[in-house]
């Protein structure tokens, strides 16, 4: 059952002064899904490749923003070398919220309480022109941009960062 999507979050703030074209997609998200980036794949009927998911991590003790695939896994020792680093490790639930101003399931790269360095896993993209969704700000609600505006309205580096390969 999809749920109406609100009219605004600090996330399509930021596009809309940016003057960045996207759509918002509501669904019903699940507490209890066990991988909640697949679970809003699942329910907005898109392919797993097209959502990114949001983590919040420390490289060096500094925080920094990631976005991979949902299908997809990060390797610590990629973000800690994405950023010049020698560790990087996740936040904590509780440390991601307070950084950021969203609640976990909720957290978008967009709007956040202040700028953090991003990046882009590299084999999370394909075609610039293409459409993704990222997290719009708020459980169960997506935001549809194309992949060139994302990186462009998060100044985001775009390099390798999953565990693998992939597909």
């Amino acid at each position: 059952m999809a749920k109406t999507a609100p009219k605004s979050t600090r996330a399509t703030q930021t596009l809309d002064t940016a003057g960045i074209r996207y759509s918002l997609h509501a669904y019903a998200y699940d507490p209890d899904a066990r991988h909640i980036g697949l679970q809003a794949a699942e329910a907005l009927g898109v392919a797993p490749g097209r959502v990114l998911k949001t983590l919040m991590a420390a490289v060096d003790g500094r925080p920094v923003c990631l976005l991979v695939a949902s299908d997809r896994e990060v390797s610590m020792k990629r973000v800690a070398a994405a950023f010049s680093g020698k560790t990087a490790a996740m936040l904590k639930p509780a440390e991601a919220e307070r950084l950021t101003g969203y609640h976990v399931g909720g957290i978008s790269p967009l709007g956040q309480k202040r700028l953090f360095p991003a990046a882009i896993d590299s084999g999370s993209l394909g075609d610039p022109g293409a459409e993704i969704h990222i997290n719009g700000g708020g459980r169960g609600l997506q935001i549809r941009l194309t992949e060139s505006d994302l990186v462009a309205v998060l100044t985001a580096k775009v390099v390798p960062l999953a565990a693998s390969a992939g597909p």
